[in-house]
């Protein structure tokens, strides 16, 4: 899902600024309302561990070119589903921010566009999940056929984004359809196998409940909201 050097120059970059201007404000705002909520020392220790997960999914798992951009198994939905939105929606920010620093300088200047590319897809998750999955079942009750929602608007989102991007900067030329293309049939690889990896961990959280059910994780994971 990273966007390459070269793609978004120029004047037309600073959509990608406005972009992920308007995520990280959403995720501020929602980061607010959940620490009038939640503990703050819960919220700030789900945040560093998601932001060490996304800095290891990025470095540790295969991760390579394709068409347009690189296939990752990002794994947003899972992160979702363990952590909830906001220390997803920082882990995500700060991850992807913390690879540009140390390992990937290269990146730095696409990080607006990248950014909005995790950032927007995870808030699609979201909302679908609190339109689809009633409101007194725990996460870790999902069958396969809501996992798979969530993981399909998640990789989708992500899709669509690095499409937009592409065809931004890249314009509409047969070359450019076609690498676009390619990475849109390598990331359905993605799509099939994040659900299976939701599937396995909310059963590992389940069958350790004692575990699961401290500050590391967020309550919905094995509760309710209501």
């Amino acid at each position: 899902m990273h966007m390459e050097p070269g793609v978004v120059t120029g004047a037309q970059s600073l959509l990608g600024v406005a972009t992920a201007t308007g995520a990280l404000g959403y995720a501020g705002r929602r980061a607010l309302e959940a620490l009038r909520i939640e503990n703050p020392a819960a919220l700030a220790l789900r945040s560093v561990i998601a932001t060490g997960l996304v800095l290891t999914f990025f470095e540790v798992l295969p991760h390579h070119p394709v068409g347009v951009s690189e296939v990752h198994l990002i794994l947003g939905s899972t992160l979702f589903l363990l952590f909830g939105l906001v220390p997803t929606a920082i882990g995500l920010a700060l991850g992807l921010l913390t690879q540009g620093l140390l390992f990937a300088p290269f990146d730095l200047p696409q990080y607006g566009m990248n950014v909005t590319t995790l950032l927007v897809p995870l808030f699609a998750v979201a909302a679908l999940a609190r339109r689809i999955i009633p409101a007194g079942t725990p996460y870790v009750d999902l069958g396969y056929g809501d996992v798979l929602k969530l993981s399909v608007t998640y990789q989708g989102g992500i899709c669509t984004w690095v499409a937009f991007w592409s065809l931004y900067g890249g314009g509409f030329g047969a070359a450019n359809l076609q690498a676009v293309g390619v990475f849109f049939a390598a990331y359905m690889l993605v799509v099939l196998l994040e659900p299976l990896v939701d599937l396995a961990v909310l059963a590992l959280a389940k069958a350790g409940r004692n575990t699961a059910g401290g500050p590391l994780f967020h309550r919905r994971l094995l509760q309710g909201a209501g």
